[in-house]
C-alpha cells in the first residue's frame, strides 16, 4: 500500500512518487516541467501532487537542481514603443500565459537602450534566471554577440543581425509574407503596387520588403521610387503614404509591412479622396486582433501567429535548459487573412 504523510506533516516528493506509483526521479522530472516524461507519468504525478497538496520547497529545489524557476524576456525597444505597439503586448501576454502554465516565473526587461545592455548582461550572468527569450531586432544591438559568450540557454524571437552561429531562433516567414501580400494584390488586377516598409535597421522589415520586390520584379531604382519607410508606426505610415501619393499618383495597391502603418495609410488615402479598395487596395502584416478587424474598411493582412511563435520559443528553451538539442533556426508559416481592404 502506498505510504501517506503523517497527519499534519508536509507531504514530500517521496510521498508524491509513492502515490503516483513512479520513481522519485520521475516525480521530480514532472514537477520540474521536464519534457522527458511520458504523458501517463505526468498525469499520475500531477494527480498525486494535487491529492496530497504537495508544494515544492523552492529554496531547496533551487539548491539541488540549480534552477531558479524563472525565465527572462528581454525586449530591446523603448518602453513607450512596447506599451503603444500591440505587437509587443501580444508577445508579452503569450509569454506570461505559457510560462504560467508550466509554473515558471516571467522576468520582463524592457527599454534596453544605450547604457542599459551592461546591466542586462550582468543580470543574465548572475544566475537569476534559467534562460532567456530575446527580441533584439535592431542592427546595432549588442545583445546577440553578448549572449554567445554567456553560458545561459537563450532563444531569439526573429532573426538577429550578424552571424547566427551559436544562436537559436524562431522566426516567422517575413519574406514569404511580403510575397504573399503582393501576389494577392496582383491577383486583384493591381499593377502599380507601392510598399510602405518598416525600419531599415530591422531584418523583419528588410525581409518583408524583399518579398514585395520579388513579387513585383522591382529592380533597385524602381524599389527606391515605389517604396517609403513608415518606421512601423501609424504616423510613419501616414507620412509615407502621402509621399507616395505625391510621387506615384497612379498607384492602385499598397503593401504596408505592419498593421499600424496600414492604419496610417488608410487615413492618408481617405484624406486624398481615394476609395479603399475601389481605387486603392491595401494589405497589411501581423493580423493583430486589436487592429486589423477594426480599421475602416477592415484590413486584409498577413497573419503571423505570435502565440505559436512564443510557445515554440519556450518549448525550445525548456529543452536547452534541460541539456537537450533543438534546431538552430525555425521559420513558421504565415497566411493571408482576407477582409474588405483588398
Amino acid at each position: 500500500m502506498a505510504s501517506r504523510p503523517l497527519s499534519g506533516a508536509r507531504p514530500t516528493l517521496e510521498d508524491v512518487a509513492a502515490v503516483a506509483g513512479v520513481s522519485r526521479a520521475t516525480a521530480s522530472r514532472v514537477l520540474n516541467s521536464s519534457p522527458r516524461v511520458s504523458p501517463e507519468a505526468h498525469e499520475a504525478v500531477t494527480a498525486a501532487a494535487l491529492k496530497l497538496g504537495y508544494q515544492p520547497n523552492q529554496a531547496a529545489r533551487t539548491l539541488v537542481t540549480r534552477r531558479t524557476g524563472a525565465i527572462a524576456m528581454l525586449v530591446s525597444e523603448p518602453q513607450a514603443k512596447v506599451f503603444d505597439d500591440p505587437h509587443f503586448g501580444a508577445l508579452v501576454r503569450a509569454a506570461a500565459s505559457e510560462l504560467s502554465r508550466i509554473d515558471t516565473q516571467l522576468v520582463l526587461m524592457l527599454g534596453l537602450g544605450e547604457g542599459s545592455h551592461g546591466r542586462a548582461e550582468r543580470f543574465l550572468r548572475g544566475g537569476h534566471v534559467d534562460g532567456a527569450l530575446l527580441f533584439t531586432p535592431h542592427r546595432d544591438d549588442p545583445l546577440p554577440s553578448t549572449v554567445r559568450k554567456l553560458h545561459l540557454p537563450c532563444v531569439f524571437g526573429g532573426r538577429p543581425w550578424g552571424s547566427l552561429r551559436g544562436l537559436y531562433t524562431v522566426d516567422n516567414d517575413n519574406e514569404g509574407g511580403g510575397y504573399l501580400a503582393t501576389e494577392h494584390l496582383l491577383s486583384l488586377g493591381r499593377r502599380t503596387i507601392v510598399s510602405v516598409s518598416g525600419p531599415g535597421d530591422e531584418l523583419s522589415a528588410q525581409d518583408r520588403l524583399a518579398g514585395w520586390a520579388r513579387a513585383v520584379s522591382a529592380g533597385p531604382d524602381e524599389q527606391a521610387h515605389l517604396t517609403e519607410s513608415g518606421e512601423y508606426t501609424r504616423e510613419g505610415g501616414y507620412l509615407a503614404m502621402n509621399k507616395l501619393l505625391h510621387r506615384v499618383p497612379k498607384l492602385d495597391g499598397v503593401f504596408a509591412a505592419n498593421d499600424l502603418m496600414a492604419v496610417g495609410c488608410l487615413k492618408a488615402l481617405r484624406e486624398a479622396g481615394k476609395r479603399v479598395p475601389d481605387d486603392v487596395a491595401v494589405v497589411g502584416f501581423d493580423d493583430n486582433p486589436m487592429v486589423a478587424p477594426h480599421t475602416d474598411p477592415p484590413l486584409t493582412t498577413i497573419r503571423q501567429d505570435l502565440e505559436d511563435q512564443v510557445r515554440k520559443m519556450i518549448a525550445n528553451l525548456a529543452v536547452l535548459i534541460d541539456g537537450g538539442s533543438v534546431r538552430k533556426r525555425e521559420v513558421l508559416p504565415v497566411h493571408l487573412a482576407r477582409r474588405e481592404s483588398a
